[in-house]
Formats: structure tokens, sequence, C-alpha cells
């Protein structure tokens, strides 16, 4: 297909370079594809998930009946009955989230290792952009769906009071097998999270930065400013919006871009809304409220509640009335 990412002119309004990246059709070159096998195998998993997430119903009534009920032991076992699938259900998408946070790992070291600058890698391996750009689409799906849905957390609540009942009791139950006390309690740090997938990405950069001392910060936070502009222009230049397919991609462009705002608020000391920002913040805040409002009223959340430095007092008066 040619050369799919085109360096466009920057104007004195751009903040870093800005990239056409054709997230429907890149495919990995042969130096590309050992991780992006890798990274393929995670993420192949992740349309399963969103709809697992999204058909979860929760077990409310029959956990109230049981809480008003506390002598009757039909309503307990209907209650428990119910609960159980539920927490297994919630043990596997958090194993995803490790998951993830490796495959994340693995990608943020093959676009941003020397002696390639993270343009470069972006220009040169197209293919783990756009899964390192599905990643985050798929990170900002989930945690919109799990803030939707508060049956979870209460779920995972009445579960772990009524383990710790029967562990009071000297009871064992089967389910322990499965989800034991540490893993109960790696799950109710993650749950508790308002985005905990964005969390677990947040994290797993902050500490790639940390290991990996001998690479400079700027290798990681230029990724993901560069990632940023990519999507900025793709939206809000017709020219290349009209070269996608669908409009999906115009929602996976926004996420993404999203994501990788977030990604970079956390990982740069001063962050991605200071006037030192490689991120054209006013612009990419634009972007978004230019579209349908029932469309990016999530997003705008997301960069309102879990941003690190929106409030800091370096943050223009401007920015700060623009998520208002």
């Amino acid at each position: 297909m040619g050369n799919l990412l085109k360096v466009l002119t920057c104007t004195e309004l751009d903040q870093g370079p800005n990239f056409f990246l054709d997230f429907e059709n890149a495919q990995p070159t042969d130096g590309e594809r050992e991780v992006w096998n890798q990274i393929s195998a995670v993420l192949q998993d992740s349309e399963s998930m969103l709809a697992d997430l999204q058909a979860y119903k929760g077990a409310g009534q029959e956990i109230r009946d049981a809480i008003q009920n506390p002598n009757d032991i039909q309503l307990q076992e209907k209650a428990w009955n119910s609960v159980c699938p539920l927490v297994v259900r919630l043990k596997r998408f958090y194993e995803f989230s490790l998951r993830l946070e490796k495959a994340l790992q693995s990608l943020l070291e093959s676009l941003t290792c020397p002696p390639y600058t993270p343009t470069q890698h972006l220009e040169r391996e197209q293919a783990l952009a756009k899964e390192f750009a599905e990643i985050l689409h798929f990170t900002l799906r989930f945690d919109e769906l799990k803030m939707r849905n508060p049956a979870i957390q209460n779920d995972f609540s009445y579960y772990r009071r009524t383990i710790s009942r029967n562990r009071i009791n000297n009871m064992h139950l089967d389910i322990e097998n499965e989800v034991n006390n540490e893993m109960a309690n790696r799950m109710s740090l993650f749950y508790a999270e308002a985005t905990p997938m964005l969390k677990t990405l947040s994290n797993a950069t902050t500490y790639f930065v940390s290991e990996n001392k001998t690479l400079p910060i700027e290798n990681t936070t230029d990724c993901l400013s560069t990632m940023a502009s990519v999507c900025k222009v793709m939206l809000e230049t017709p020219e290349y919006r009209s070269r996608f397919t669908s409009e999906e991609t115009l929602m996976f462009c926004m996420r993404v871009m999203v994501g990788v705002i977030i990604l970079y608020d956390h990982v740069h000391p001063v962050g991605a809304f200071s006037k030192t920002s490689k991120i054209d913040m006013k612009g990419c805040i634009k972007v978004l409220k230019e579209q349908p409002p029932d469309t990016v009223e999530g997003l705008l959340n997301a960069l309102r509640f879990t941003t690190k430095h929106l409030n800091d007092e370096s943050t223009s008066k401007q920015i700060r009335a623009m998520l208002q």
C-alpha cells in the first residue's frame, strides 16, 4: 500500500510532529512480527472481554433478598450461587489486565529503544503502533462499561463479606480454590479504581520508565505525544477522515487520543496540561468538542477525572474552562 504514514507540514500552531497512520490497514513487517504476534495473542481476547462485561447484569436482587432475610437459608444460598460465577468472571477481567500490562511493556520496549527516535519507530513499525492504539481503545471502552455498572463492586463486596464470615466460622468454600484471599485482595484494589484498566496502563508505563533508567524518559513521553498528534490531525483534517472506511475508526481515534494524553499526563513529570507539554491540549479538546456530545462525554470525563495534572496551578485557565 506504499507508505501508510505521511509526514505533514508542521504549522506554527502544531506542537510536535503530526502523521497520518492507517489504523485500518497497517500490516506487520518481518522485524515487527515476533512482538506483533505476542500482542495479537492478547488482543484477540479483548472483544470477548468487552462483550462479557457488557452482558454483566449482577446479582443485586438476590443480594438484597439475602440481606433483608438473614435467617432464610434458601435465599442465602441463592445469592451465593448467583455471585460465585460472577466473581469468577471478574477474576478473568482482572487476569486479562495483567496480560495487557505485559503487552504494553513489550510494545513500549519496541517503540522507544535506540537507535531510532519514537517518531521514527512509529513510521517504521506502523503495525505495532496500531496494536498500541488497540490496547488504548480497549482500555477506554472497558472502563466506560465498568463505570456504568455499580453491580460489579456490590457483587464483589458481598462476596468478600460472605467469605470473611465463613472464615470466622472456620468454613472453607470451594470457590476459594479459584479466588483465594490474596487474589481477592488484588481484585479488590483493581475494581476500587474508577477506571481500572487505565490505571493498570498508567502503572505499567510508569514502571517501564523507572525500570529502564538508561532510556531517557522523553523516549516514552515523545512516543505518547506523537500518537496524540497523529489522532488529532486525522480527526480535524477532512482529507484524512475521508480515507477511513468506517465511522467507528473516528471513535477509535478519539479514544486512542484521550488514552495517550492520560498516559502522558501520568508519566511526564509536569504532565500534559503545562505550557511545555508536547501535546496540543487545546487542539485535542477542541476536536472532541466538535463531535456529537453523547459520543464524547465519556472521553471528556476521562480527561476531567483520570488525569493527574489538570488541576495544577500551571494549567491554563482556558484549558480548565474548556473541560468544565
